[in-house]
């Protein structure tokens, strides 16, 4: 180098973000840990039944450590239907990226409706039934942003259920026929038992049974 001039030395990053340290993994299981919590004390008390006393001693924590992760109980409840959803739209792409390429509506559907089925009654299902019946405490803006989670989540459906009216398979119109698949499908968190009479294969044949009846 040439004297006067200062040498500068390149520092080479990879692309990509930067790895999480240890300390923000933990964080990011412990944020995890407590909606999954807060999940099932909003499910089994109420929003308004479940203290935030309630949801930090069921996750072994103090009270006011809650806040470090969340700014408010609303908040929290806003994560658990975001959460929620974020598992429901990754569980269904794999049921969907299981099927073959030249999967027909009928096995499209039935992969759609096993999975939806698994969400609603499952050992995940909590944020269902929150979702469900605290809807109305969300903000505007949390509105917004889970209903955009939703129908994104059931815009998976449409291309299933258009070809099964194409086929004449499904008589009722798509977009008719898909809110009312919803809505019963999401009812059976009210009454299916696992150790009923009706396995979750056996009750998504039902469904389809049902939806498109028999060829």
């Amino acid at each position: 180098m040439q004297a006067g001039h200062e040498e500068i030395t390149v520092v080479k990053r990879g692309r990509g973000r930067p790895p999480k340290s240890a300390q923000q993994r933990n964080e990011g299981g412990r944020r995890s840990e407590l909606i999954r919590v807060a999940a099932r004390q909003f499910r089994q008390r109420g929003f308004h039944g479940a203290s935030t006393r309630d949801i930090a001693a069921a996750a072994g924590m103090q009270p006011g450590s809650l806040f470090y992760f969340f700014e408010s109980k609303e908040a929290m409840l806003h994560a658990v239907m975001c959460d929620g959803m974020s598992q429901a739209a990754a569980s269904q792409s794999a049921a969907l990226g299981a099927l073959s390429p030249r999967a027909n509506g009928v096995e499209r559907l039935r992969a759609l409706v096993r999975n939806h089925l698994q969400i609603m009654v499952g050992p995940e299902s909590d944020f269902i039934p929150v979702m469900l019946y605290e809807w109305r405490l969300l903000s505007d803006a949390q509105r917004q942003d889970v209903s955009a989670q939703k129908d994104e989540y059931e815009a998976q459906w449409m291309p299933a259920l258009q070809a099964l009216y194409r086929t004449g398979r499904l008589k009722a119109r798509p977009e008719i026929a898909r809110l009312l698949i919803f809505g019963a499908l999401n009812w059976t968190a009210q009454w299916f038992s696992e150790s009923g009479s009706l396995s979750l294969d056996e009750l998504t044949e039902q469904s389809l049974a049902l939806f498109i009846g028999e060829r």
